[in-house]
């Protein structure tokens, strides 16, 4: 069976020639593996775009740092508890719908990701290469999903009572990039 969401290999789109970037450069090790796994998670969701809540999903997966900036307790539990629902009630709306800022169409420039998570992803190098830290962070990724109002993870983080507004001031402080 072939995946829903293709990962290119080679970085060129075969039926065009065309050279592609790799999706994965500018990302540390462990943010690719985020990528990866978000991307399981949406093929194993029967999801056809890897969104911001996958993202989210496999950074509390894969991410020690970000679990440390989101806290441990009963916020956590609850979070974690949306994003399992995701495929069996909590998130089925989502499902045929793509997940779009509403603003200026991102370019669809990594396979496989709505046009919100990969501006986040975009935005995520860019605050790497701001911070002068090398490769873009787990951490650098929350910080960019946690600043799109209407990416489908800030409304999980919501609804499990985290506020994506000081999980930003948190993020952007000094001590966490």
């Amino acid at each position: 069976m072939q995946p829903r969401i293709p990962r290119q290999q080679g970085h060129e789109l075969p039926e065009q020639g065309v050279p592609r970037p790799d999706p994965d450069a500018g990302l540390t090790d462990e943010l690719a593996a985020v990528v990866a796994g978000a991307r399981r998670r949406a093929v194993r969701d029967g999801d056809r775009q890897i969104d911001t809540a996958h993202l989210l999903h496999s950074l509390l997966e894969h991410d020690a740092e970000v679990r440390a900036v989101l806290g441990e307790g009963p916020r956590m539990a609850r979070l974690l508890g949306y994003l399992v629902q995701r495929s069996i009630g909590y998130g089925l709306r989502w499902q045929g719908a793509v997940e779009d800022s509403g603003s200026v169409p991102v370019p669809a420039g990594d396979a496989g990701f709505s046009p919100l998570a990969a501006g986040c992803m975009e935005r995520a190098r860019e605050r790497a290469a701001r911070g002068a830290t090398g490769p873009a962070s787990g951490t650098d990724l929350l910080a960019a999903i946690v600043a799109e109002p209407r990416a489908r993870a800030v409304e999980v983080l919501g609804r499990a009572g985290i506020d994506p507004g000081e999980l930003l001031a948190r993020l952007e402080t000094p001590s966490s990039r």
